[in-house]
């Protein structure tokens, strides 16, 4: 079962459908894949390097492993490229446990009505998953974000009249992409498994709240529902219980760090086509020293909607797996911890 966000049931309904679609796009059914050592494809195709995707450190010696490889294209380089099919479908079969780099996710998998819109939202997610990772790493939560836009006040209203608190926090990393993380706790209930967050990213900050603050909706409906597998670790928090869960995430929750929306604001790039977005965007990567953009078309032709798999080697997932920590989060670590002996 999927479920959507929106402001409207019927972006909230569509928001399911694309779900729906990129988790059916995302399986592997019949397709045939390249099995090869990186070792040894490397020497007649242009291929990524396993260890470019961070794998866990319990992986040993993973260009040597015969794995599936599938073809994709380099935004940046210009260039088609193979890349582990590990990092692009989801679920793997069961049949490449032996030879699995890591525990696949969902990370850039997505869709649009365009494939300009799909590769776009790809990226947004793969940026906010990174700004993500480096706030846990660093347990530094950015300010809270104080809104005077009416349409966004609009909506922080519906969850005030609830009892609901909802805090906004800037959590945009170096790249400088809008990003912000929206965080609620039902102050009526007190109750651990409604301590919810929604994740926003977007060219244009407002987008981005927007964004982050229907998703926490969307994660609080999630919770009350128990409509999809995610829930698991809500259960962990009902276990441990609302001061314990509270008390562990109060970083998320402190307000002594304030700013205003227009400080935000000004990471805008004001613009209605979706090419112009990822070629910003692209710029962005590059410039934090990112070298590829490697893009999957996914798109299945039973169904003709365009889905991909974005994929940025060297951007974090530690927020989505533990195992997977890269050197972006290590240097964040590191800085933080100079600077906390200085």
């Amino acid at each position: 079962m999927y479920n959507g966000k929106g402001t409207t049931a019927a972006e909230a309904r569509v928001s399911a459908m694309m779900e729906a679609i990129e988790r059916y796009s995302a399986e592997v059914r019949n397709m045939k894949f390249l099995m090869d050592r990186y070792s040894e494809l490397s020497g007649t195709e242009n291929v990524l390097n396993p260890k470019e995707l961070i794998i866990p450190d319990y992986v040993k010696n993973a260009e040597e492993v015969r794995i599936p490889w599938v073809r994709g294209y380099d935004l940046i380089q210009d260039e088609e490229i193979y890349v582990p099919a590990n990092a692009v479908f989801h679920p793997m079969p069961s049949e490449y446990d032996r030879v699995r780099l890591f525990r696949t996710n969902t990370n850039g998998l997505a869709s649009g009505n365009e494939l300009e819109e799909a590769i776009f939202h790809g990226l947004s997610e793969v940026i906010e998953r990174d700004a993500w990772s480096l706030v846990e790493i660093t347990r530094n939560t950015g300010a809270v974000v104080n809104i005077a836009e009416r349409k966004i006040l609009n909506l922080t209203h519906k969850f005030s009249d609830a009892d609901v608190s909802l805090l906004i926090r800037d959590i945009t990393s170096e790249i400088g992409v809008p990003t912000f993380a929206a965080v609620s706790d039902d102050t009526l209930l007190r109750y651990p498994a409604l301590l919810t967050i929604g994740m926003g990213t977007h060219t244009d900050a407002r987008v981005a709240l927007n964004r982050a603050i229907t998703e926490v909706a969307q994660s609080r409906l999630t919770q009350i529902h128990g409509a999809r597998e995610d829930t698991a670790s809500a259960d962990m928090r009902r276990i441990m219980g609302y001061e314990w869960m509270r008390k562990s995430n109060k970083l998320w929750f402190d307000t002594s760090a304030k700013k205003d929306f227009k400080d935000v604001n000004y990471f805008s790039f004001d613009n209605d086509d979706f090419l112009a977005d990822i070629t910003h965007i692209v710029k962005l990567i590059t410039g934090a020293g990112l070298e590829r953009v490697i893009v999957v078309d996914l798109t299945r032709k039973e169904i003709g909607m365009p889905v991909v798999r974005v994929i940025v080697p060297g951007l974090e997932m530690y927020a989505v797996d533990a195992d997977r920590l890269g050197r972006r989060c290590k240097n964040a670590r590191s800085s933080r911890v100079h600077r906390a002996k200085s």
